[in-house]
């Protein structure tokens, strides 16, 4: 029996990584420097960028000073970005339906309660954990274990949507179903170890979602 869902929130949620992404661009673009996306795109998912952002540039570039105008960019393209397809149905059809919701995040609280609230979905989640709350970060499943205790529920009781390999992998860990919904940078991710890969929140009912998973 379903008894609780639980939701990532880059890229799940809020498309930040393509959007992070975009930031970095946007730094090459008015510095006149050849930007490879398909680098980024790869560190998408991970705790943790594994390579030089600023590579393109000179070793004696201002990094700092790319790094606050990078910021400055993102903050801009924040401000417009809207909560993806499918969301707000889905949080309110599990409310409705008396299961308890709660969030499993790669990052910190400082980060995500604030576009929680800006979203008007803070209210929603009964219970975060992110980053600095569990030992270690996805794909260790230790962030849905963490969720899971809270609630008092077994794996096979909760359904984990994820955007990546990364948050998939932890949430199967964790011995959840696992629905994947890959965005525009993270649709070259290994997804075979979910248990359901769908293009948009929006694609299937809570209901539908549910007869599919344990069909």
């Amino acid at each position: 029996m379903i008894r609780t869902l639980i939701f990532d929130f880059d890229g799940l949620i809020v498309d930040t990584e393509t959007l992070l992404i975009d930031s970095y661009a946007d730094v090459y673009r008015s510095h006149h420097v050849a930007f490879d996306r398909a680098l980024f795109i790869r560190n998408v998912g991970h705790a943790e960028y594994a390579f030089d952002p600023w590579q393109g540039f000179s070793p004696h570039a201002d990094r700092t000073g790319l790094e606050l105008e990078r910021r400055t960019f993102k903050d801009a393209r924040l401000l417009i970005q809207p909560i993806l397809p499918g969301v707000i149905a889905l949080l309110d059809a599990g409310r409705a339906a008396g299961l308890k919701v709660g969030l499993a995040s790669n990052s910190e609280h400082a980060w995500v309660e604030p576009h929680l609230a800006r979203l008007g979905i803070f209210d929603r989640f009964e219970f975060l954990a992110c980053r600095e709350d569990a030992p270690s970060p996805k794909p260790e499943p230790d962030l849905y274990r963490l969720v899971l205790n809270h609630f008092g529920f077994r794996g096979r009781e909760g359904i984990a949507f994820e955007d990546s390999h990364t948050g998939s992998l932890a949430a199967k860990r964790a011995n959840l179903w696992v629905v994947a919904v890959p965005n525009v940078s993270t649709a070259h991710h290994d997804f075979s170890n979910a248990d359901l890969c769908i293009p948009s929140l929006d694609a299937l009912t809570l209901d539908q979602l549910i007869t599919k998973l344990q069909s």
